[in-house]
């Protein structure tokens, strides 16, 4: 019973096939192979647009990078006060863009609110040099706390940021997580709601290794490249992370694993919900889930082999957690299977 992270679970079957039916033979280097452009045209299908699409390792490569090809002279990128980006990820972002910083945003179960951003944004008069200058705005879809933005959400923010001259970045790590649970196009959940940047995650969602940042401006390109090497993530065999996002992207594979995940995390949420020895924190809109368990019973859950994390509650939350209590993180995942939530709500009960 896996739901420590969906980083834990391995790599899908037909991802695996894909790396392995490309192990052998040769191709271009660096992103100029056969495949690579296979999968940026894959990438310009699905969002219905031209787009530039660079590999890296991680997530938190995509973030930084990100950040650091918007940046401006003493700049200030704005999240929410716990995101990824702001928590765990080491002062990455700092250190790629060469000092910039990020001012956290308030707002409930991880989500930024459009009047805070609004305000923490009204801070920084333009000619005021001694607090440096507004760069970017960077929202989470899916966030840290299993939410998700809505389309008008995203417009909101988005509309804020485009009043003064800021392009918008999303962290999506969990990104098809999100997009199933608003039932849009990659689209409408982006670039038609003022979204210019996207770090788009594969590896939570069962990639082995496969991270992009997608830039809708694509005359930024070039200059991104030139980040990219400077900052050690251009593979040589770039093909083997292509290969996971033809297999990832290919009639819908990355959208069936996501819709599993989600659907096991809402049946995982119906058995803590008939169990009386636990409680969720609030609804899960994606595939992560805040309950609060007795003590005892995170005991012998744990005695039982179920993996998940002790959880500290977000900045915020108004829900009583008695000393014997304890909020709690679980992930379910594409390799997520119903027997493994049954046997977690067997127990639970």
């Amino acid at each position: 019973m896996f739901f420590a992270s969906d980083n834990w679970a391995g790599a899908h079957p037909k991802v695996a096939a894909a790396l392995s039916a490309n192990a052998t033979g040769f191709d271009a280097a660096y992103g100029n192979g056969g495949i690579d452009q296979v999968v940026a045209q894959r990438f310009n299908d699905v969002f219905e647009r031209e787009v530039s699409v660079f590999f890296v390792a991680t997530g938190t490569a995509a973030n930084a990078l990100s950040l650091a090809s918007v940046n401006r002279t003493g700049g200030i990128a704005f999240c929410h006060r716990e995101a990824h980006m702001i928590e765990d990820e080491c002062g990455a972002p700092e250190y790629l863009t060469g000092g910039a910083r990020l001012y956290p945003v308030d707002g409930p179960q991880g989500k930024m609110t459009a009047e805070n951003l609004e305000a923490a944004l009204s801070r920084y008069e333009p000619e005021f040099v001694h607090s440096g200058q507004p760069m970017a705005v960077s929202l989470t879809q899916a966030t840290e706390v299993g939410t998700v933005y809505s389309l008008d959400e995203i417009d909101a923010l988005a509309a804020i940021a485009r009043k003064r001259g800021l392009p918008v970045h999303m962290d999506g790590a969990r990104f098809a997580n999100a997009l199933v649970t608003l039932d849009a196009t990659p689209a409408e959940m982006t670039w038609k709601r003022g979204i210019d940047i996207v770090s788009f995650g594969g590896t939570k969602n069962g990639c082995w290794c496969a991270e992009a940042v997608i830039l809708f401006d694509t005359s930024k390109a070039r200059e991104f490249g030139f980040l990219r090497k400077r900052a050690a993530q251009l593979f040589s065999k770039s093909r083997f992370i292509a290969a996971q996002f033809d297999a990832y992207l290919a009639d819908g594979h990355w959208l069936e694993t996501a819709r599993h995940s989600n659907a096991m995390a809402i049946r995982l949420a119906k058995a803590i919900d008939a169990s009386g020895n636990a409680r969720l924190g609030w609804r899960p809109q994606a595939n992560e889930l805040f309950p609060i368990i007795k003590n005892e019973m995170v005991e012998r859950l744990t005695r039982e082999g179920a993996v998940f994390y002790p959880w500290n509650p977000p900045h915020g939350f108004a829900g009583p957690i008695g000393p014997d209590e304890t909020m709690c993180r679980l992930v379910t995942s594409f390799a997520t299977t119903q027997e493994e939530v049954d046997r977690f709500g067997d127990l639970i009960a």
